[in-house]
């Protein structure tokens, strides 16, 4: 036989001879990672099997039953929504033609911003979010106020708003409902 072939048979036989135990080490690891990410509870390590006389083969042991696994929580009830009075320090009045940035500096940063076309919405906390069905909202177009829709008193607009504060929100009586008026022709 050649030298070369002498080596790769060596290094067969070694690479195969500890099979098992590197089989046990990369489950261990794997076992490790899963503990790590929380995705398993961890197993009580492997116990070896015993070594018989004679050389014959052990038999290997029984498998143990699967963990229980908790019963699912029942699922959470949907929180009701309501109004959460708010206060901020960060009140005063805007004018029209503001830029966005002097919004910032006085009324701090918004909760939501929109952005479509030339037109920016900049959405702020007012407490009343759901009696009056909106946050208080600033109007830009390219970049400066145009309107302003408010309801906390700390907001204050110097403008004449598309929706002025004395204007009361009015809920449908009779919901969300459609009527079809019968028509005369059949």
């Amino acid at each position: 036989m050649r030298r070369s072939t002498l080596v790769m048979c060596a290094l067969l036989a070694i690479a195969t001879s500890g099979c098992e135990q590197v089989k046990e080490q990369v489950a261990k690891i794997r076992e490790k990672i899963a503990q790590l990410r929380g995705t398993s509870r961890p197993q009580p390590a492997p116990v070896p099997a015993p070594v018989t006389p004679g050389g014959a083969q052990p038999t290997a042991p029984a498998e143990r039953p699967a963990p229980r696994r908790p019963s699912p929580e029942p699922p959470q009830r949907p929180q009701t929504f309501r109004d959460v009075p708010y206060d901020s320090p960060d009140t005063g009045t805007i004018a029209p033609g503001m830029a966005e940035k002097d919004i910032y500096s006085l009324w701090g940063a918004p909760v939501a911003v929109r952005r479509q076309g030339v037109f920016t919405y900049l959405f702020f906390r007012n407490g009343c979010e759901y009696t009056c069905g909106t946050e208080d909202i600033v109007t830009l177009q390219n970049g400066q106020v145009i309107d302003a829709v408010l309801r906390w008193p700390g907001h204050g607009y110097s403008g004449e708003s598309s929706s002025p504060p004395g204007k009361k929100p009015f809920p449908n009586v009779g919901g969300d409902t459609l009527t079809i008026r019968p028509s005369s022709t059949p």
